[in-house]
């Protein structure tokens, strides 16, 4: 009796708030937010209202029932999308009302398509990992962060900057992003200590979590005597799992790679596989872990192989600031001559994001 009442005053505020309120959120604990559904990623909604300075993020997993009038980019578990709305059926399914935007490209100037009842798939309410709202704007889409450590000691003067940042948009087909990082030390008597790495990342998503990769590698490295080492990556990638708690993938392809030194050694270009993994864990408390290796075997180069590996756990204590700890570490097993062939860094940063 008291699920019927409830779900009774849920259907009765989303009806009375139509006129003005597009969308509306039953949770777990009863309470009903009502306004506009901006997206959801990696398990976290975000919805604007009208008695709110600031934006509300709801956890997923804590929302009962969503009805929406909102058309939406939408992702799901099985790596499906669909452009449409999303209203729940009942607690556990959701029912999504979409349409093929072939079948519109395809249409006579005689026909005429419904887009509120072209199609529908019903699916469970978690296995939605993905949306954002189809007529959002550019800064809807727009995803940045901004990090910045120092550290100082007084025994020989030691002292060391670092930033990391990065920028991405994602569309409704495809996504780009692009970061900047880079580490200054010095110390007397001790010869200065640069390192700066920056990429650029262009994937077009297809069917079943597949894509398609360019990646785009930067690389200046005083430890290992790279002056820079640049990077044209083109391949194929998979997300393996999907989830509003997780997403582990992995990329292949080939790279391109250009290499010159700070010391007389000649420049060199060689071709090379390119295999990678990425695991990002994102539903553990106010805590986040991402990591990635590749893999690079060369094809030009008689038994060369090189790695990069990055671990990154962050930790959300204020709004949209974090404190970031992570490690980058670069292997080749035929450096030049007086390069060593591991270099790492440790880095500790206070940060920000959009």
């Amino acid at each position: 009796m008291k699920k019927s009442l409830f779900f009774l005053l849920f259907v009765f505020t989303v009806l009375s708030y139509a006129s003005a309120q597009e969308d509306s959120l039953l949770l777990n604990n009863r309470n009903i937010v009502v306004g506009e559904i901006k997206s959801m990623d990696k398990g976290v909604l975000t919805i604007e209202t009208d008695y709110s300075d600031e934006d509300f993020k709801v956890t997923w997993n804590k929302i009962r029932r969503i009805s929406s009038k909102t058309n939406f980019l939408i992702t799901l578990t099985d790596g499906r999308r669909f452009n449409g709305k999303l209203n729940s059926l009942d607690s556990i399914n959701v029912r999504i009302d979409y349409y093929d935007p072939t079948k519109i490209l395809k249409l006579k100037k005689s026909e005429v398509i419904d887009k509120e009842t072209d199609l529908i798939e019903t699916v469970p309410l978690s296995s939605v990992v993905y949306l954002n709202a189809v007529d959002e704007g550019f800064w809807s889409r727009l995803s940045a962060n901004f990090d910045i450590g120092w550290s100082l000691t007084k025994a020989n003067n030691l002292q060391q900057f670092n930033i990391r940042s990065g920028l991405g948009y994602l569309a409704d087909r495809w996504k780009a992003t692009a970061s900047y990082n880079s580490i200054r030390s010095t110390q007397d008597e001790v010869n200065d200590i640069k390192r700066t790495d920056g990429t650029f990342a262009f994937n077009y998503f297809l069917q079943r979590d597949w894509y398609l990769l360019y990646n785009l590698t930067y690389l200046s490295n005083t430890e290992q005597l790279i002056r820079s080492r640049l990077g044209n990556q083109i391949g194929l990638g998979k997300y393996i799992i999907h989830t509003n708690k997780t997403y582990f993938g992995f990329q292949t392809g080939i790279n391109l790679n250009s290499e010159s030194y700070f010391d007389d050694t000649p420049s060199r270009n060689s071709g090379e596989v390119m295999l990678g993994t990425q695991l990002n864990l994102y539903d553990i408390g106010d805590l986040n872990l991402l990591t990635t290796l590749t893999a690079y075997p060369s094809l030009t180069e008689k038994n060369r192989f090189r790695t990069d590996f990055s671990l990154d756990v962050k930790y959300d204590f204020l709004d949209d600031f974090y404190i970031k700890v992570g490690t980058t570490m670069n292997f080749d097993n035929q450096p030049i001559e007086g390069a060593t062939s591991l270099d790492y860094v440790f880095q500790t940063t206070v940060g920000w994001e959009l």
